[in-house]
């Protein structure tokens, strides 16, 4: 997702938002919770299990892990609870005059592989929508497929087969081999989800976990136009 200057009539979705939009076109997320206050983070953490994530929820963030504003693998309460004093140390250090409407507490997905899936709109061919190796994997190796939405299931799956990363979908070095037509199915519910949404202008769910069978988008934001 871009962190370019928003146009008055248009509202980036934070994470937890972005979620429930993700879920209700049937796209599986993991449980993400917002807390206000430090003993809501903890009280939460314990709800939902440890190990847990904690991200900062800030309209001024976008790329939270370059500024410390994510943690990961929190075992328990005293560790949760330095992890809070880092993150807002270090957005009050990098982003000067953030403003922090929380913290998403979160279980800690399953280790699998990292997928990419975003959206964003092209000026000469309209919603167009991308694959690839997710997480920091991305940015380092630009490893990306793209369409012009709607794509079918046959589009999908050209795009993951297109990817140079595809030998690790297949199961690298005795790794599980990953669902490839689940993933398809997934491409084809966010290109439905932005075609039945015309508002959708941008959408970037990094990472996408899939182990197996499974799969599960860990983090998302969403650009919409009111």
């Amino acid at each position: 997702m871009t962190s370019k200057q928003l146009k008055p009539e248009q509202v980036m979705l934070d994470e937890i938002e972005s979620k429930k939009l993700l879920k209700e076109a049937g796209i599986p997320v993991v449980e993400t919770r917002l807390s206000r206050t430090k003993d809501e983070v903890v009280e939460i953490s314990r709800e939902i299990g440890f190990p847990v994530a904690l991200k900062v929820i800030s309209p001024d963030v976008v790329h939270k892990s370059d500024i410390g504003g994510v943690k990961v693998g929190l075992t328990d309460t005293s560790q949760v609870s330095k992890a809070i004093d880092e993150i807002y140390s270090g957005v009050e250090k990098n982003v000067a005059g953030a403003r922090i409407e929380g913290i998403s507490v979160q279980k800690m997905a399953q280790p699998g592989v990292e997928i990419i899936i975003g959206m964003n709109e092209d000026a000469q061919f309209g919603p167009v929508i991308m694959f690839g190796l997710g997480g920091v994997m991305v940015e380092a190796l630009r490893d990306v497929s793209f369409r012009v939405i709607p794509i079918t299931a046959w589009d999908a799956a050209e795009m993951i087969h297109e990817i140079r990363g595809f030998s690790l979908l297949k199961g690298f070095r005795g790794q599980e081999p990953v669902d490839i037509k689940l993933l398809a199915k997934l491409l084809t519910m966010v290109s439905k989800l932005v075609e039945k949404n015309p508002q959708i202008k941008e959408l970037d769910i990094n990472p996408l976990i899939i182990s197996g069978r499974e799969a599960v988008a860990v983090d998302a934001r969403i650009l919409v136009e009111l």
